[in-house]
Parts: structure tokens; sequence; C-alpha cells
């Protein structure tokens, strides 16, 4: 399936005030059966191991720093997609994510139906908060490219 890089088609504020970065992604699926949660569900419910590699080197790096790691992102309380915290769910979108002494961000998973198919869009927003935040959205802004083009063809398996 490929997966194809588009304009957000979201309001940034109503979801994550005063971001500054935005980035989705998108493919097209057959059928009509997905909600937004299912589709987060199979988006975020498997990650590759080469991802989990690099997930287990970012919290090393991060660590030290005070930042959330992965495996606490994990732990953090309440309903959740994956390792992270649902903001607001209805059947069309799913906001997922949270804040961080350097950032905070939002994942939104979109399900819209088109012809036979379905438009399953993965959209990140992210409000960065100093320097650290900045460098760091920086860094990771190539891999995150790359990872979330990775889980978003998940959705069609």
């Amino acid at each position: 399936m490929n997966v194809a890089t588009i304009d957000p088609d979201i309001d940034a504020d109503s979801v994550l005030p005063g971001a500054q970065f935005i980035d989705a992604f998108s493919i097209v699926v057959d059928g009509t059966s997905l909600d937004a949660r299912t589709a987060a569900g199979r988006i975020f419910g498997h990650t590759p191991r080469w991802v989990l590699l690099l997930l287990t080197l970012r919290d090393l790096i991060v660590a030290p720093f005070g930042l959330t790691t992965s495996k606490a992102a994990r732990q953090l309380p309440g309903d959740r997609v994956g390792m992270f915290p649902v903001v607001s769910a209805t059947p069309q979108r799913i906001v997922s994510g949270f804040d961080d002494s350097h950032l905070d961000f939002r994942s939104v998973i979109d399900v819209v139906t088109t012809g036979g198919g379905q438009r399953i869009t993965a959209t990140t927003v992210v409000l960065t908060h100093n320097l650290l935040g900045r460098s760091y959205l920086a860094i990771i802004a190539p891999f995150h490219r790359l990872i979330v083009r990775t889980m978003l063809r998940q959705v069609a398996d």
C-alpha cells in the first residue's frame, strides 16, 4: 500500500494551541469497516523491531534530561492507544499524545469513507517549549517521518 505525504487538513490550534509543527500522511484501504480507534490500534498496536531499537536508544539519550521515556509513557494512567494516552475520540477521529517539559505532541488519526474504501490519515502536531524541544524535534523529524509512514502501512494489514 502506498502512503502519501499530504498537506495537513486539520486546524492545528484546535488540537494543540500554538503548535509550531504539523505534518500528515495518508493511506487508502479497501472496505469501510474501520473506525478511528480500530485504525489507531492497527497503527500503534505493533511496533516493528527496528522502531523499538530506535525508541530504546532515544530513551537512553533523553532520560538524563528528565524527559518522559517510552516505558514511562506506557505507564501513564487512563485510556490509551498504543503507548499514547487518548485525549479525545469519536468514530472518525482519535487524538492521542501527552505534554512534557520540552514539547507537547498530539497524534491525530482520521478515518474518512471514500469510494469503496477509507482514507486513513495520521497527522502529528507539536508545540515546543524551549531550546531542548526545538533541538529534539529537529533531530527526530527524519526518523518520525519514516516511522509514521511505516506504522501507517500496518492499517492495511
